[in-house]
């Protein structure tokens, strides 16, 4: 397998790793950017080089923004590929990533993982009908195509994105039958702790006052407080039910639209066997990283959602002072002078991210849509494990999610535990009596990335 060298990989291509690529390019240093899509923007930034003005107007002024990162990588001597699937990354620094159906291999003096965040699994009854999708892919079909799913459609669940999506698939005349939030009163006055530090990033909470004022004009019913959720229908989404003030609710619906926030895609940084550690405010894993972003693996650094969910604003500013990281350990600048250049970005970074503990505790997802209550809920949607299976396989002396795999394959299949890692975890350290730290998560291999022989056997 023949190996190219470079200075630094960056893997991914949005706010964090456009930014991280850049500013490794301004310090005179070799960068190539992989990202398995056709163009930058990563998933927030979608499209965004070729969203013609009207479609970035319907979008919002948050997602315009990323026009100018993406005009700014343009410009730098950063090569881009497109259509590079990643499938490993070793603690070598060995990236290897498929390409046209070929292999490709980089020997890296140092890696950049900005690999982003996915949706936050939400096992309920009904969820794997079709006609059930999640808000954020419901978001990337808006942003590149400029369409949205055939109605009546209902959004249920809690977070920002649920919000935005909503708003925007007002202004993109999309009809939408209901908002469904699972938001509680306790959860609000969870929050209110952290209100103060949140009144000083006012403009993030004036955003989502007018999100939600601009939903009430427009006529979309809210429910609030809602539990008991359940996708209904026979071989195919018909309605969602739940319970709100002890009354229960049945809305019409053939395209439910699921979420309840994003957590750190950590199969890169697990595969690398890097320190990880439970997250108890955004319950999920994080990567262990200094504050630069490097893992305990010597010349590897993680930055934006990927090392913690704090939006894309915050996500540039860390792939930046990442990149200074990378830069000072590669001997391009002094630490005097990586130090200098953070100081604006770290007050930057501060202010971006006083909001971030209020959304946590205002939007912290309900129990019972993490751990399904009722057995019969399906939790890994590859192998059709269901929770009351994974219970089970606890009663016979399951540990943990690796030992999971040999019960009953859960984590195994296509997806490689993205969609079910969190739930599997959680309702073992629930059944046992311990931590989701103490429990664990599921050992990655590479490949990341699904590979065949014979494309293997291309490098």
């Amino acid at each position: 397998m023949n190996l190219e060298p470079i200075d630094v990989v960056v893997v991914g291509a949005g706010p964090a790793g456009m930014a991280g690529a850049r500013t490794l390019s301004e310090l005179g240093l070799s960068v190539v950017l992989l990202d398995e899509q056709c163009a930058v923007g990563g998933q927030i930034y979608r499209g965004i080089a070729s969203a013609s003005p009207a479609r970035r107007e319907m979008l919002g002024p948050d997602y315009a923004a990323g026009a100018k990162l993406a005009d700014a990588l343009r410009g730098s001597t950063v090569r881009h590929e497109t259509g590079a699937s990643v499938w490993q990354v070793t603690r070598e620094r060995h990236v290897h990533y498929l390409q046209n159906g070929k292999v490709r291999s980089f020997a890296a003096k140092a890696v950049l993982l900005a690999t982003g965040a996915m949706e936050r699994p939400f096992p309920i009854p009904g969820w794997t009908l079709p006609g059930v999708m999640t808000a954020g892919a419901a978001q990337i079909l808006l942003k590149t195509a400029g369409i949205g799913p055939q109605g009546p459609v209902v959004l249920a669940g809690c977070g920002p994105l649920l919000y935005l999506l909503g708003w925007q698939y007002l202004r993109a005349g999309i009809a939408i039958s209901a908002l469904v939030d699972t938001s509680r009163r306790e959860d609000y006055w969870r929050a209110r702790g952290h209100l103060l530090a949140a009144l000083r990033a006012w403009p993030y909470l004036r955003k989502g006052v007018s999100l939600l004022r601009a939903l009430r004009k427009g006529g979309v019913p809210h429910y609030t407080g809602a539990e008991g959720l359940q996708v209904e229908g026979e071989g195919q989404a018909q309605a969602l039910s739940f319970t709100v003030d002890g009354q229960r609710q049945h809305l019409p619906a053939s395209t439910v639209l699921l979420h309840q926030g994003v957590v750190p895609n950590i199969q890169f940084t697990q595969a690398l066997r890097a320190q990880h550690r439970w997250d108890e405010a955004q319950l999920c894993f994080v990567p262990e990283t200094d504050r630069w972003g490097a893992l305990d693996v010597p010349f590897i650094s993680v930055a934006g959602d990927g090392a913690g969910i704090g939006g894309a604003q915050a996500a540039a500013i860390q792939g930046r002072l990442a990149a200074l990281g990378l830069a000072r350990d590669l001997g391009s600048i002094t630490p005097a002078q990586r130090d200098s250049t953070a100081a604006p970005l770290r007050a930057e970074l501060e202010q971006n991210l006083r909001i971030r503990p209020f959304l946590d505790a205002l939007y912290r997802p309900r129990e019972e849509n993490r751990i399904p209550p009722r057995d019969d809920v399906t939790v890994c949607r590859c192998e059709e494990v269901t929770a009351g299976d994974v219970r089970r396989f606890v009663e016979l002396g399951c540990s943990g999610p690796n030992q999971a795999k040999s019960f009953g394959r859960c984590g195994m299949g296509p997806c490689q535990g993205r969609m079910c890692g969190l739930t599997v975890t959680e309702i073992i350290a629930k059944s046992r009596g311990l931590t989701p730290d103490e429990v664990g998560y599921y050992r990655i291999r590479p490949p990341i990335k699904p590979i065949t022989l014979g494309e293997l056997a291309s490098g």
